[in-house]
This record gives structure tokens, C-alpha cells and sequence, in this order.
């Protein structure tokens, strides 16, 4: 019985995490994104460079106390070392929010796509913007 009190608890946690990451900041989406592979805190910054035709480049101070946060929450675990660099990769439970951010991200883009040139999505909604 103790176990099954374990796995209730474990799953309101997980939940808690999904609720906490998602709607997700662009670092963090590029940070999970990138550790589908393993990687150290410099090529991410290095992969998201190339990702973002270098739009988005991470800071030392961000990446590094977002790798801490992520690690902490479980989303990410350490490998291994190499040449003094952690090596990070992405968790199941950081897969099912990368997931959830994807559909997110996906479903915004299609309420965009699926609105003419000109056209409001979200239908004839006002939005404070002074009339002439």
C-alpha cells in the first residue's frame, strides 16, 4: 500500500511540474528541445544559435540556473561528466512537457494559419485599440 501512495503522490507532482513548465519560456522549450540528445550547457547555447538563424542566444547565467532548475524538478538528469562539462539529457517526465509546450505551440500556429490576410483569429474581437 505504501507504494501505491508513492505512484498518487508521484503522479500529483508530475502534474504540478507540467503546470509549472507549460506555457513554457522560449529558453526552457530550446533547452528541452536540444537534450532529446545529450549535450552540455555550451553546445545547447551553440545548437540553439543555429536553430534560431542566431535570434536567441542563452546567457551563461540562464542556461546554467536553468539546467539547476530543470535537473531539480526532474525534467533533465546528468549523465556523466566530460572534460569537466555535465552532460544533460532530457527525462520522460521532461518529454511528456516538451510534448504538451509542442501541441501548444502547434494549435497557436494553426489558429494563425487558419485566419485570412487581415483577419482577426480570434473573430471580430475589440482590443482597446482606438477606431477612426
Amino acid at each position: 500500500m505504501h507504494n501505491t501512495e508513492n505512484a498518487d503522490g508521484g503522479a500529483a507532482v508530475e502534474e504540478h511540474i507540467k503546470k509549472v513548465y507549460v506555457p513554457m519560456t522560449e529558453t526552457g522549450f530550446y533547452i528541452l528541445y536540444c537534450l532529446r540528445e545529450p549535450m552540455h550547457g555550451y553546445n545547447i547555447v551553440q545548437r540553439v544559435l543555429e536553430l534560431t538563424d542566431g535570434e536567441i542566444r542563452i546567457s551563461p547565467g540562464t542556461m546554467y540556473g536553468s539546467l539547476a532548475k530543470m535537473e531539480r524538478d526532474g525534467i533533465i538528469r546528468f549523465v556523466r561528466e566530460e572534460e569537466k562539462r555535465k552532460i544533460y539529457r532530457i527525462t520522460e517526465l521532461g518529454e511528456q512537457v516538451l510534448e504538451l509546450e509542442m501541441r501548444r505551440i502547434r494549435r497557436l500556429y494553426r489558429t494563425v494559419e487558419g485566419s485570412g490576410p487581415g483577419e482577426d483569429p480570434a473573430g471580430s474581437m475589440e482590443f482597446g485599440y482606438a477606431q477612426s
